[in-house]
């Protein structure tokens, strides 16, 4: 963690309930399976586009033109460990210019080594930053419940390290977390973050609507284990979300919205696994009950 306040911080905006529901952004895997659903994404929404390491950084820069041509706030994902060296960082930058994308989302990415010199976010972010990119704000990804394969310590200082970095370049900026399903876990630790300095604001990533088996089995993948376990042993409310009426992204929304200022909780990111169709339905009959 680093011990200088940053010069300058993205100010949490309060946001109520249906906010959450209404702005919130959509996360699509460059796949086969999310042609049929782009058409089900709600108009001039925001959509993550993700980015896997075994097809490299082209098919998420395709489908985020895609989506930008529809007339999204297309975000794309951008995994340092797939990037050769600075003539690709500036690539990328320029990229960005070209496609007129005012937002990205960094990630270390998933491929057991880096192709380039960037192992993590913080390097490839230091390069980035001096470069002519043109973007008025970018993300990055946030672990409450650990990462999998990284120590909690690494990963805790190397998100203070991006914010100071993102500080002192003067850009907005927010961390957007994994899938968390221990409510009072999220919140411990988004109030033990505030304490430490963390200024950023947050967004909070569940799943969109999505079948349990595939839920439990992405999750996995996706190196939320000890969430999917504490999911699938408590017998409480969370327990309780796989009841027979089935997994309902509000049963985890609700209750921290009514904390989202104290945790300055400021948006919303739906893991939609590319069912887009049932998680766009369910966002419009929620914002019909709250209306």
């Amino acid at each position: 963690m680093t011990t200088e306040a940053p010069k300058s911080v993205s100010k949490p905006v309060p946001v109520t309930h249906r906010d959450l529901i209404a702005n919130a952004r959509y996360e699509l895997i460059p796949m086969k399976s999310a042609e049929s659903q782009i058409a089900h994404l709600p108009a001039g929404c925001s959509v993550s586009v993700t980015c896997s390491p075994a097809k490299g950084l082209a098919p998420t820069l395709e489908l985020t033109a895609r989506l930008a041509d529809l007339g999204h706030l297309a975000v794309p994902h951008l995994s340092a460990r797939l990037v050769t060296g600075p003539d690709h960082v500036r690539q990328l930058a320029q990229w960005c210019r070209d496609h007129t994308v005012s937002e990205v989302f960094l990630v270390a990415g998933d491929a057991p080594e880096p192709i380039g010199p960037y192992d993590g976010v913080v390097a490839f972010l230091r390069e980035f930053l001096g470069t002519d990119h043109g973007l008025s704000r970018i993300g990055v990804t946030a672990y409450p419940d650990g990462h999998a394969l990284i120590e909690r310590r690494v990963v805790n200082d190397a998100l203070f390290h991006k914010q100071q970095l993102l500080a002192d370049a003067g850009i907005a900026s927010f961390a957007s977390t994994q899938m968390c399903f221990d409510l009072d876990k999220w919140k411990q630790w988004a109030l033990a973050q505030r304490d430490d300095g963390l200024t950023l604001p947050l967004h909070l990533g569940v799943p969109g609507v999505i079948d349990r088996t595939k839920l439990l089995t992405m999750g996995l993948r996706l190196g939320i284990g000890s969430s999917m376990r504490y999911v699938k042993k408590n017998g409480g409310v969370l327990g309780r979300l796989f009841s027979p009426g089935g997994y309902d992204p509000t049963k985890l929304i609700g209750p921290l919205a009514k904390s989202a200022e104290a945790l300055g909780l400021e948006g919303l990111h739906l893991f939609t696994f590319n069912n887009v169709e049932a998680t766009a339905a369910w966002q419009r009959k929620q914002l019909d009950r709250l209306a």
